[in-house]
């Protein structure tokens, strides 16, 4: 048996709402105006899909005896950039907002520049961009 499905929605539960909100807009995500006060917000992404953010309390409405996950456990997405100076750049802002870096921009041995930053609910948001090919590591 197979199951025919594709993958349209990526969700989010977030204990604060508007704090999640403005960090994934720092990032370029569209999020609807005035949906910082919602139970439940949707974002369209290129390419089709859609980022679903969902308030623990919303969650608790329909999961019977639903226990908020803890701060890092609920989701990990990666931000792909124009350039490596790009994946500093926005390091750089989101920390300066009040975001935890995790993990400092750096070259990785895989080929990219690389750096994590937490969002509000501390799960890990990767920024990455391809090095150029005389900067990568054999």
């Amino acid at each position: 048996m197979s199951i025919s499905a594709r993958l349209d929605v990526i969700g989010i539960i977030t204990a604060d709402m508007a704090a999640a909100l403005a960090f994934y807009r720092m990032l370029g995500v569209d999020v609807p105006a005035g949906a910082d006060g919602e139970p439940h917000v949707e974002a369209s992404l290129p390419g089709g899909l859609r980022l679903a953010f969902d308030t623990e309390a919303t969650i608790g409405s329909f999961v019977p005896g639903f226990t908020p996950p803890a701060p890092g456990g609920r989701i990990g997405l990666a931000f792909l950039l124009d350039d490596p100076a790009a994946v500093d750049a926005a390091y750089a802002e989101l920390t300066a907002a009040g975001h935890h870096g995790e993990l400092a921009p750096f070259d990785a041995f895989w080929g990219q520049r690389y750096a994590t930053v937490q969002d509000p609910d501390g799960n890990g948001v990767d920024l990455f961009a391809p090095l150029p090919a005389e900067a990568r590591t054999p």
